[in-house]
C-alpha cells in the first residue's frame, strides 16, 4: 500500500532531509586516504545527533550503524569497519536521518583523493549521477513509476553498464523501506505501472555496476558485491512529488 504524504508531512521530511544534507557536508572533508571506514560512521552518528535526528539505518533489524560504505566492487548494504580508505577507492555513502518520526535516505559515490585517474572510472560515476537527476525530472504527477525506470535503465545500459536488478528504490516516510519499489529497469509495461500522485515520497536509487548485474553476498551476508568484481556505485536522493513537480528532500 502505498502511503501519500500531506504537505505537512512533506515539510518535516524536508527539515530531515535539510539536516541530512548538512551532516553528509560535514562528513564529506573526512573521505580521505588513511581513515577507516568505521571512523567516518562513527562521525556520522555524532552529526546526527547533533542535527537532532536518529540513524535510520539502526532502526533496520540487525544493523548496527548509521552508515553503510560499500568500497569498489561492494555494491550496498557494506557494515563500515577497519578498513583502510586508500587514494583512488570509489567510496559509496549511504546515510539516512530519522527527524520527528520521518526518514530520508542519502546516497553518494566518489573516489578518494579526488578525481580517478583512470578516465573510464570518472564517466561511470558521471553517468549515474547524471542518470539520478534525469529519472527525478519524471517523477511528475501523472507519470507512471515506470518512467523513472525506463529513463534508469536507458541511460545506465546505454553507456554500456549494468542495472543491478535485484536491487531497487523504494517509498520512504514513517519507514525507512515503504511502497512502491522503485525498479531501476522496465519491469512491465509502463501504462501497468503504478500512477504518480501528489505527495508521493520515494528514494530514487541508481544501483549499477561495470561490468555485470550479477551480485553475491559477501561472507556477513550485509555486504554484496559484483560477481565479476567490477566497480559498483550508488546514487540516491529523496524526493517528495508535489503541484510545483519534483522535490528533492535531501
Amino acid at each position: 500500500m502505498v502511503n501519500l504524504k500531506s504537505s505537512q508531512e512533506i515539510a518535516v521530511m524536508a527539515e530531515s532531509g535539510k539536516r541530512l544534507r548538512a551532516v553528509v557536508k560535514d562528513l564529506s572533508p573526512l573521505i580521505k586516504p588513511g581513515i577507516t571506514t568505521k571512523e567516518i560512521d562513527e562521525k556520522a552518528e555524532e552529526l546526527i545527533r547533533e542535527q537532532g535526528g536518529e540513524s535510520s539505518f539502526k532502526t533496520v533489524s540487525g544493523y548496527l550503524f548509521s552508515t553503510c560504505t560499500p568500497i569498489n566492487e561492494q555494491i550496498v548494504h557494506t557494515k563500515p569497519s577497519k578498513r583502510v580508505l586508500k587514494n583512488g577507492d570509489v567510496l559509496t555513502l549511504d546515510i539516512g536521518m530519522l527527524y520527528k518520526g520521518w526518514h530520508t535516505d542519502y546516497a553518494i559515490t566518489k573516489v578518494v583523493g579526488g578525481k580517478s585517474e583512470n578516465v573510464n572510472v570518472n564517466k561511470f560515476l558521471r553517468i549515474g549521477e547524471e542518470t539520478l537527476y534525469l529519472a527525478i525530472k519524471k517523477a511528475k504527477i501523472g507519470n507512471r513509476l515506470g518512467e523513472i525506470s525506463e529513463v534508469i535503465e536507458r541511460e545506465i545500459t546505454g553507456n554500456g553498464y549494468f542495472i543491478i536488478k535485484e536491487l531497487t528504490g523504494h517509498g520512504i516516510g514513517r519507514k525507512l523501506h515503504e511502497d512502491p519499489y522503485i525498479f531501476g529497469f522496465v519491469d512491465r509495461p509502463i501504462n501497468k505501472s503504478t500512477l504518480i500522485k501528489k505527495g508521493l515520497v520515494i528514494a530514487i536509487e541508481i544501483i549499477y555496476a561495470m561490468g555485470t548485474e550479477t551480485m553475491i553476498y559477501e561472507d556477513d551476508n550485509w555486504s554484496i558485491i559484483t560477481m565479476d568484481q567490477s566497480l559498483s556505485a550508488c546514487f540516491e536522493h529523496t524526493i517528495a512529488v508535489t503541484e510545483r513537480g519534483p522535490v528533492i528532500l535531501t
